[in-house]
This record gives structure tokens, sequence and C-alpha cells, in this order.
């Protein structure tokens, strides 16, 4: 809302603008604040090319802390405690979707799903991701859209005219053999490919060696569900599709 502090979605929304080479007051019209706003953001936190979301979230909570000395003890104490640990939540959740984006997954994909496994339900309605992730309704539609197609969340009808979207004790077990089983993809692939270039080239050899590795990785991950499974730590994998 206008005149309020920006929270860390708010600055996330602005780093991912920045990145895809949004102007201020584009950025400003997905958040429904005065381009003004962005502009000052940006500018005391390094620039649009050095702007970090968690960095800046920190800085103004420091800010924060130091213009608020001459509240009495008791709440300036329960203040800093409040703020330390929403920046302490906003670090990590920052943290927790670069390794997403590390591994190749988009940033806004990534961000729903950092907020899916922060949250204790892990479930969220898209006006919900909307809301917590200052973001359009077209840029959550997207991202779900991709996440569902992975099988890295699961969609539930909550009403008659609105979805919920969830992760569960299975999530990662399906990630897990669906990486398997394009593991098994890229076997077949390699083995074709040492067939046509011929098994005694050097190209055909690599091929070889490639598809071995790849098969005996396909099925050292199977196992270790299976191991995991076995172990008695997590609910039967009823469903891998």
């Amino acid at each position: 809302m206008p005149g309020a502090r920006l929270t860390l979605q708010e600055r996330e929304c602005i780093a991912v603008g920045l990145a895809e080479g949004l102007g201020y007051t584009e950025i400003a019209g997905q958040l429904a604040r005065p381009a003004s706003t962005v502009s000052r953001e940006v500018s005391r936190n390094g620039g649009p090319s050095r702007y970090r979301a968690d960095r800046a979230h920190r800085a103004t909570a420091t800010r924060s802390r130091r213009g608020k000395t001459t509240l009495p003890q008791q709440s300036a104490s329960t203040s800093t405690v409040e703020s330390d640990t929403d920046d302490a939540v906003g670090a990590f959740a920052a943290q927790f979707t670069d390794l997403f984006v590390y591994d190749g997954m988009p940033r806004m994909q990534a961000r729903v799903l950092t907020c899916l496994h922060l949250t204790d339900s892990g479930s969220l309605t898209a006006a919900e991701l909307v809301r917590r992730l200052g973001v359009s309704p077209a840029s959550i539609s997207t991202a779900v859209r991709a996440l569902e197609q992975r099988d890295l969340i699961r969609r539930e009808r909550d009403s008659p005219r609105r979805d919920r979207y969830y992760i569960d004790d299975r999530t990662w077990y399906r990630t897990t053999l669906n990486l398997a089983r394009a593991s098994e993809e890229k076997v077949k692939a390699a083995r074709r490919g040492a067939e046509i270039l011929g098994a005694t080239t050097p190209a055909g050899l690599r091929l070889s060696e490639i598809g071995r590795y790849l098969d005996y990785l396909g099925r050292e991950m199977v196992q270790a569900v299976e191991r995991w499974h076995e172990s008695g730590h997590h609910p039967t994998i009823t469903d891998t599709h």
C-alpha cells in the first residue's frame, strides 16, 4: 500500500523487474506503488546493477532500528526481536530461492516454490501468492502452470471458483523419480548416438560412456528413494506420476 514500508516480497519483485529490464514505472505498477518509491529504493541500495532484495531489506531494517533509539527500552527490544526474526526469514527465503535459480529454475517459479515451502500449511491460493510475492496474477499463473508440469506442486479445487496450490510429503520423491525417468531417455539417446557414430570411434566411445554413467545414476536415484522409504521416515509412495 502506498506509504507503507516495502516488504521483502516487494523488494524481490523490484529485483526481478530490474533483471528483466523493466523501468521504475512498470515495476511500480506491479506493486501499486509510486514510481518515486521504487526509484528511491533502488538508488539507496546500490543502483539498478547492484540492487539485491535481501541486502536492501536488511539495510532498511538496520536503519529503522537506529531511528528508534528514543523508544522505551521494552518496546525497542520487542521491535528489534521481531525485526530480526523477519529479517532472518526474509534472508533465508532469498537464499532458498537462489538455490532453485542456480539449478536452472526461472526465478518466478523459484519464488513460488519457496513461498509454499515456508508456509506451515504448504498450500496457498493464487490470490495469496499474488499478495505475498507482490506480482501480477499472470506471473503467478505462468509459474504455477510450469511447476505443475514438472510435478513439483499439485492443484486442488478450494472452492467452485478458486484453486489451491500445494506441496506434500511426496513432492521430492516424485521429483527424484522424474529425474530418473529423464535420465532413461538420455541413456537411450546416448546409446543411439554411439551406434550411429560407431562404437569404436572417439565420439562413439564418449557417448557410450555417457550412457553408462547416466544409466548408473538413474538406477542409483531410484534405489535411494526406495531405501529412504524403507527407512520408515516418510509416508508410502502411492503416486509417482
